[in-house]
């Protein structure tokens, strides 16, 4: 096989949100492709009617468009519902090979044969010859000895005793086929080489390598990923974790830092290097040095890289990529009142203090609301007994002085050692008048930019309150 007859796919169910493990499975698939020169396939698995919604379906083509995996990366999307009748020549096949065989036990029969609801199913019906029916669902037969061995460019060599393995069921009783039999099947069809996905599905290999060589075919690579889990080590759950893509994305992360964060999940690049260009790795990114054990999703660590990948812009996308949460309806100040110039002109401030783009809203919400939305935990630390006498000082020397950074910064360190105050004291209860905050911009330069009247207006407006 030359490195251009390389096929990988990613077989999202379109049934929710872009779960991160999803994401991270689409990297690796993708990746592998460019590395060799070979294609990615696109399937969308949508045979469980009950679930898909169309909105699931475009969901997926925007996570993959905004994670840079735009339509000319990927072969598709094709979708699995289209290939009905492979499906069906293949129950065909493995029902006239004596491979499967029809069975009408309940859940509840077998266990009371069984005597545990543990136990697989236990064969009863392997030699009853029944023929399709109402109820009746379709069984795989597994061989009754020996082995099979799944080759896993990440685990070695799994080895299941196909002894354990039970006659799974790959069709149901209306003839319509299950998750292990579609997938085969299509894989087959699409000429997949390589299959990679997590390793939970890792329990689901030997069947379907049992399934390509009763077909016929030779089974594909196998690549399992390590599963991702959070701070207990306990499998991201989409009930209990934060995992869908799009809340990150909303939450302004962006696309560059989640890519190569989930990246390293289960893989780790040459050197001491977590934050590197992408074109790095793809050129190091190797399957068969992906470490097999589970892979922390770290949010804190995300947040991190983030804050990393937003100082790298240019202070132009940084303006840029802020946009969305300051000029959207969502925003919390009137339309009219935000000033593009006065954003361009702390935006460089703003930068180098968020980690991901929507703590830009609080940031500077003080500039384009009327009124600066007061912290009252920070109100009551700042404005202790003396806050007044020095807020009366202030808008007395700021009535007159020069309008500028460092005048208005040296004017109130006069006051407040006037009065015993280091200017960290002595600035507190100004910040909180004029921002509503203990923490936020450089406050002189805030000052500066807000402008003498309304800075006046807000330090008033606190003495009114305080008095």
């Amino acid at each position: 096989m030359t490195s251009f007859d390389l096929r990988v796919r990613f077989a999202p169910s379109p049934t929710g949100m872009f779960h991160v493990g999803n994401a991270r499975s689409v990297l690796f698939n993708w990746v592998l492709a460019r590395q060799s020169g070979g294609t990615m396939v696109l399937r969308i698995e949508d045979t469980d009617a009950a679930r898909n919604r169309p909105e699931w379906v475009q969901g997926i083509l925007d996570a993959m468009e905004w994670l840079g995996i735009g339509p000319s990366e990927y072969e598709g999307p094709l979708f699995q519902s289209d290939y009905a009748p492979q499906h069906r020549e293949a129950i065909d096949r493995l029902l006239a090979a004596g491979r499967a065989y029809f069975c009408d036990c309940t859940r509840d029969q077998v266990i009371a044969r069984t005597g545990s609801e543990h136990k697989g199913y236990d064969g009863f019906c392997r030699d009853r010859a029944q023929s399709a029916g109402e109820g009746r669902a379709l069984r795989f037969r597994t061989p009754d000895d020996g082995s099979t061995v799944i080759v896993d460019l990440v685990r070695g060599k799994p080895t299941f005793d196909n002894k354990l393995i039970e006659d799974f069921v790959i069709a149901r009783g209306d003839g319509s086929p299950v998750f292990l039999l579609a997938n085969v099947v299509d894989d087959m069809v699409m000429g997949i080489t390589h299959v990679i996905r997590a390793e939970e599905h890792l329990p689901n290999a030997p069947k379907q390598q049992l399934l390509w060589e009763a077909l016929g075919a030779e089974p594909p690579v196998w690549v399992h990923a390590p599963i991702l889990v959070n701070e207990k080590r306990q499998k991201l759950s989409k009930r209990r974790d934060r995992v869908a893509l799009e809340d990150f994305r909303a939450e302004g992360y962006l696309a560059g830092a989640m890519r190569n964060y989930l990246m390293l999940l289960g893989w780790a690049p040459s050197g001491d290097r977590e934050i590197l260009p992408w074109d790095d790795i793809v050129a190091e990114f190797r399957l068969e040095d992906v470490n097999p054990s589970p892979a922390f999703f770290d949010v804190k660590k995300l947040r991190a890289f983030n804050g990393d990948y937003i100082r790298a812009l240019s202070v132009e996308a940084f303006v840029e990529a802020c946009q969305p949460w300051l000029s959207a309806e969502a925003a919390p100040w009137r339309p009219e009142a935000y000033d593009a110039d006065v954003f361009a002109a702390v935006a460089e401030l703003a930068q180098t203090r968020i980690a991901v783009l929507s703590e830009i809203v609080p940031m500077v919400d003080f500039l384009f609301l009327d009124e600066p939305v007061t912290d009252e935990a920070a109100w009551a630390k700042a404005m202790k007994a003396e806050a007044s006498v020095l807020l009366a000082a202030v808008v007395e020397a700021y009535e007159t002085c020069e309008w500028q950074t460092e005048v208005l910064k040296s004017t109130l360190e006069t006051i407040g050692a006037e009065r015993g105050l280091k200017l960290g004291k002595a600035q507190a209860p100004v910040r909180v008048a004029v921002t509503g905050r203990t923490v936020g911009l450089p406050l002189f330069e805030s000052i500066e930019i807000l402008g003498r009247e309304r800075t006046l207006a807000r330090l008033r407006a606190a003495l009114d309150r305080l008095s």
